[in-house]
């Protein structure tokens, strides 16, 4: 076995100076420290007489095997001291399999039933207490083969009774009473030959309970394992390997805002930031570099004074081994470091013996978030305590090949990695850290004449310092050898394919059937633009309450009302612009797109609907329209002021003709085409009878109502349709409106109405105020003057391409603010204009019961409501059958939608990898695949 690949399980386990570790708390529970189990236990404590106390430690995640024969008591000590959910009985799985728990023959059945239940609470994280006699070797030792398969530790409480006592509770139970007494010996002898060699087969702690004083004394403690500090939220600074670069070492903490403390001789021996901040290391601090004793005089003082944390790298590992004075090759920088540390006194040595026999392999942080280890680490493995884990943390995996230098080939583990952890490592030398699938290399090889990375966490930002010189000649060029790059791995149809759970932030985990996952992967792979320039799709709206009013389906007293019942008092309510849903991703140039989304020279960003389709077929238009958003942008001070390199917007793009020509053709332009044919020479025919005496007044006036009714369904389409540049014969049945943008060319004519800007990088603008939105949109469409002016060389009052969206303030308190918010309603819509949209002023609204409040509510004109349910639907008959239309199921999907997007948003601000941000997307588009009622 070579230095660089030892295993051997339970090695993970061995920690022998707690104090290397100030964060951690050793006497809490871990992640069973609920209340309420720390209550009953201290209430069965207060219930027992009062006796010295047997403390017995088990690991939060183990798998807990009591031993003991039968009658000794072990269902009774499971029941006092663990969950009844955490404990598997043989005799309830041999009831399960045979309904009767006392059926021997039914036992193989039973374990086989037994094991497998265990085998799924290990995989899951769950502690497993094992209640059977388990007194022969045989048996436990599947169960340390369980234990093993699922790296958590095997625990053994034997409980070793009296033969007496064990006969008298047999005797004691019914189903018991005629056990004959050699089975009870039996089971004694073979557990007395069994205690000497428990630890050998592989139990890592054993308690034995001798009596039933021992036993009733007992306590359980739940020990939280040494990788566990979930507890610990940051924020953190990750490290990346250091490899004796002390300089390059102190200049990063620098740049990360520590000052440094220096001891008598000017040497750093810790390092503080004054906003608290922790530093966590990634281990390689040593070998091959100019100071490695330096180096761990730093690390070692900080974690010693709790300002950081590090784990082991294989470097550390074998330094340790040689200081123990174990057999080790002095290759790959050892040597220097032993050279370096022989010039220190023995007591400098021994401490950093101590230091590196205590660190753990790897930590979990940040509630889960976070796992930091030296070579990264599978999400099977997040939390384990095994020699299979410690291995894989400190050295990875290999494929078993050699490359042409000789080294090994490493497994490419962060390709298949979809945990929802960050695990930031390092370990592999690579020209630049780069995010692939939730998973960051910090080692940019700076011994190597590369650069020293850190990690802000938890903004996901990175910082590095160049390396002085090359220390140490790399065996091979540095390359993207460790897995990263911008494109990440590819999208894998598993992502996405069959029954979903999408966990999302704000309503927990949302289910996506297998029937709409079809219909999305339909549309998403046919018609769907690149998907790295596809963050996000839009939510469906719900329209307000059916309206009371006469003459009216949708009002907005209903709206107003609505949302003074959920709590909220200001709604801000904007204009709705009559045209198509439009998602805008802009970039500063096409440098930012290209290192950003890693698109083809040549794109700048993408226009596309509310299904990721692309809004026009010839790229050139889409880049003309990006140039004039980012060129008002860039008026407007929007890439300082936000700080970004790109803009994700909301949009609305007109007119509606523009991607409807097909529907207004085939459904809105025959129906007014036909009326239009039909009721002149049927009113003309009514008019001449009427005229020559024949009674038909009543007829006459319900065509003419019908004739009415028809012009304004035709006047109320119309008005949204107008002939633009190359698709002005596309409308031709339309009016044109005059004018067009100046230097717009195939633009003219067109609108883009931003209403709300979703994303910048690095953070999500979803939960800014609507109020905040417009006015920097303001900004934003008030900065085309000035652009329109310097393309066209002066002055010109030719509309330009961005359109504002009106708007006005409610107090839904307020009689007199709604009564304003009504008459402008009304004004809107008096001449067929569409409506408005009512919006909380504060983003992110939740109820008192913690629900989510609508995002926005649509409340749509009389007149425009005529295009969605006909020319007649304001007659009083058709308006009472209208008004029974079922909102609950829309305005459920409307909040699933509304909470599948702020996740995408939340995930490509925390520059998560592109499958994580599409499975959000996808569920949105699936989401839409079901039935709904498609007027509402």
């Amino acid at each position: 076995m070579t230095d660089d690949a030892r295993t051997g399980y339970g090695e993970e386990n061995h920690h022998p100076h707690e104090d290397q570790h100030p964060h951690e708390d050793q006497q809490e529970s871990g992640s069973r420290q609920e209340s309420s189990i720390r209550q009953e236990r201290a209430e069965r404590a207060q219930d027992r007489p009062e006796r010295a106390p047997r403390t017995l430690a088990v690991p939060d995640l183990s798998l807990v095997v009591l031993i003991g024969a039968t009658g000794s008591g072990k269902s009774t000590f499971a029941a006092r001291h663990f969950r009844p959910t955490e404990v598997l009985s043989s005799d309830f799985c041999r009831g399960l399999v045979s309904d009767d728990e006392n059926d021997q023959s039914a036992s193989g059945d039973a374990f086989d039933v037994l094991h497998f239940i265990a085998g799924k609470r290990l995989a899951a994280g769950r502690l497993t207490v094992v209640d059977a006699t388990n007194v022969q070797s045989e048996a436990r030792a599947q169960l340390v083969r369980l234990a093993r398969e699922h790296d958590v530790l095997p625990v053994a409480i034997v409980l070793d009774m009296p033969e007496q006592v064990c006969a008298a509770r047999n005797a004691a139970r019914a189903d018991r009473a005629g056990l004959p007494r050699r089975v009870i010996q039996r089971h004694q002898r073979e557990l007395r030959r069994s205690l000497r060699h428990l630890e050998r087969e592989g139990f890592r702690k054993v308690h034995v309970l001798r009596g039933p004083e021992e036993v009733e004394s007992a306590e359980v403690v739940m020990e939280r394992r040494f990788n566990d500090l979930r507890h610990l939220t940051g924020p953190f600074d990750i490290i990346g390997d250091i490899h004796g670069c002390r300089s390059e070492l102190e200049t990063l903490l620098g740049r990360l805002g520590y000052a440094l403390v220096r001891d008598a001789l000017g040497r750093p021996v810790d390092a503080v930031h004054p906003e608290g901040r922790t530093a966590v290391f990634v281990g390689d601090l040593v070998d091959r570099g100019p100071d490695s004793p330096g180096v761990l005089r730093l690390v070692m003082g900080m974690v010693g004074a709790g300002h950081a944390l590090c784990v082991p790298g294989n470097h550390e590992n074998k330094l340790g081994r040689y200081l123990k004075g174990r057999k080790v090759q002095h290759t790959h920088g050892l040597a220097e470091t032993i050279e370096q540390l022989e010039k220190e006194d023995a007591a400098f040595r021994t401490e950093v013996g101590a230091f590196l026999q205590g660190l753990v392999s790897h930590y979990v942080l940040d509630g889960g978030g976070l796992v930091v280890c030296h070579a990264g680490l599978p999400e099977k493995y997040h939390g384990r305590t095994s020699g299979r884990v410690r291995s894989f943390a400190l050295y990875g995996d290999t494929t078993g090949e050699t490359d042409e230098f000789g080294l090994p080939v490493r497994y490419p583990w962060a390709e298949d990695y979809r945990g929802r952890a960050a695990v930031v490592y390092g370990h592999t030398p690579t020209p630049r850290a780069t995010w692939l699938n939730n998973t960051l290399c910090l080692d940019t090889g700076c011994v190597f004449g590369g650069a020293m990375t850190a990690l802000r966490w938890p903004e996901r930002e990175l910082v590095d310092v160049p390396a002085e010189r090359v220390w140490y000649e790399p065996t091979k060029p540095l390359a993207t050898e460790a897995p990263g790059g911008a494109d990440g791995r590819p999208l894998d149809l598993n992502d996405v394919a069959g029954r979903r759970i999408v966990e999302t932030r704000y309503m927990g985990r949302l289910a996506v059937k297998e029937e709409n996952a079809a219909a999305a992967l339909e549309m998403m792979s046919r018609f769907a633009i690149d998907p790295r320039l596809l963050p996000y799709l839009p939510p469906t709206m719900a329209p307000c309450a059916t309206s009371a009013e006469e003459g009216y389906l949708e009002h907005p007293a209903e709206a107003f009302a609505g949302y003074r019942a959920d709590g909220v008092r200001d709604v801000v309510c904007e204009e709705k612009h009559m045209g198509s849903r439009a998602v805008v991703l802009v970039c500063r140039d096409e440098t930012v797109a290209g290192e950003l989304f890693g698109v083809p020279k040549g794109v700048s960003g993408a226009l596309y609907t509310r299904t990721g389709r692309p809004f026009f077929d010839d790229p050139e238009v889409t880049e003309r329209l990006l140039r004039r958003v980012r060129d008002c942008a860039e008026e407007a001070g929007l890439w300082d002021g936000l700080e970004t390199g790109w803009l994700l917007l909301d949009a609305e793009l007109m007119p509606w003709s523009l991607k409807a020509t097909g529907l207004l053709r085939k459904q809105y332009a025959a129906v007014g085409a036909a009326s239009g044919a039909a009721f002149p020479g049927v009113l003309d025919a009514l008019e001449a009878a009427a005229a020559r005496g024949v009674e038909v007044s009543p007829l006459l006036g319900r065509q003419r109502d019908r004739a009415a009714d028809a012009a304004a369904f035709t006047e109320a389409y119309r008005r949204y349709c107008w002939r633009v540049g190359a698709t002005a014969a596309d409308t031709a049945e339309a009016p044109q409106e005059p004018g067009g943008g100046a230097g717009l060319g195939e633009l003219d004519g067109i609108r883009l109405a931003p209403f709300q800007i979703l994303a910048v990088q690095g953070r999500s603008l979803a939960g800014l105020a609507h109020t905040d939105q417009l006015a920097l949109l303001d900004r934003l469409i008030a900065a085309e003057g000035a652009v329109a002016e310097r393309e066209a060389g002066g002055a010109t009052d030719r509309p330009g391409l961005l359109a504002s969206t009106r708007r006005i303030l409610v107090d839904t308190e307020d009689e007199t603010s709604v009564a304003a918010g009504i008459a402008w309603w009304q004004e809107l819509t008096a001449d067929g204009g569409e409506g408005m949209v009512v919006k909380p002023v504060q983003a992110l609204i939740r109820q008192a019961d913690g629900r989510l409040v609508q995002p926005g509510v649509k409340c749509r004109g009389r007149e425009y409501l005529r295009i969605i349910y006909g020319p007649e639907y304001t007659r009083p008959e058709n308006l009472q059958r209208l008004r029974v239309r079922h909102l609950g199921h829309k305005r459920s999907l409307a909040l699933r939608e509304y909470a599948l997007g702020l996740e995408a948003l939340d995930r490509l601000a925390d520059g998560e990898p592109l499958w994580r941000v599409h499975e959000a997307v996808f569920a949105v588009l699936a989401l839409e695949s079901e039935p709904v009622d498609p007027r509402l």
